[in-house]
C-alpha cells in the first residue's frame, strides 16, 4: 500500500508516464490527483477508502486492493490494482488486475513478478479465476499475461480478455 514518505519519487513517476494510462494506480475520472503533497495525501487517503471493506464502494467502482510495483533496491517502478469484484464494465473490459510499468522500466520483467504475486494475493481473497485484459495492440501485456497462464477467451472493443488460475494455496 502507498504511503505518505515518498511524494518525490511518486511525482517523478506520475511525471514520466505523461500520457500514458496509468493503469492499477486508482486514477481515473473524478479520481484524477493534483499533484502536489496535499493531492498525493488525497490520493493515498482514496487507496486506503477504496480498500476498505467496512466502507461503500465509490460510486461506479468496485472494492480494490492497491500495490506498488518495486524493483529489488525497492524504487518504485509502477502500480497494480486488484479488484476483488466486477463490474459491468470490468468485466467487459477492464478485469480484476489492472497494472503499469513506468515507460523507462519497461521490458524488465517487473510486469510479469506483479502479475504473479497477485495472483497469490488473489488466491488469498478467494478468487478461483481472475480476469486480465489489456489493448490488442499492447503485446509487451499479451506476452505478461500468456506467460502466466493466461488463456485467451475474446477481444471487445480492442481489448483482449484473458482467463487465469491463481496458484493453488499452501
Amino acid at each position: 500500500m502507498p504511503s505518505l514518505d515518498r511524494y518525490d519519487e511518486w511525482l517523478a513517476l506520475v511525471t514520466e508516464y505523461g500520457e500514458d494510462q496509468m493503469a492499477g494506480s486508482g486514477f481515473s475520472g473524478e479520481h484524477q490527483p493534483v499533484l502536489t503533497p496535499a493531492g498525493y495525501t488525497d490520493w493515498i487517503a482514496f487507496l486506503e477508502t477504496e480498500a476498505d471493506e467496512s466502507l461503500p464502494a465509490f460510486e461506479g467502482r468496485v472494492k480494490s486492493s492497491y500495490f506498488w510495483i518495486l524493483d529489488d533496491t525497492g524504487r518504485w517502478v509502477g502500480f497494480l490494482a486488484l479488484r476483488r469484484t466486477l463490474s459491468d464494465f470490468l468485466r467487459e473490459l477492464g478485469g480484476h488486475i489492472g497494472y503499469s510499468v513506468r515507460p523507462s522500466r519497461r521490458r524488465e520483467g517487473h510486469a510479469s513478478t506483479a502479475l504473479r504475486l497477485a495472483l497469490v494475493e488473489a488466491r488469498a481473497l478467494g478468487l478461483d479465476r481472475v480476469l486480465v485484459t489489456c489493448d490488442e495492440d499492447n503485446l509487451g501485456s499479451r506476452r505478461t499475461i500468456e506467460s502466466s497462464g493466461g488463456v485467451y477467451e475474446d477481444t471487445r472493443q480492442g481489448r483482449r480478455r484473458y482467463w487465469l488460475s491463481p496458484p493453488p494455496r499452501r
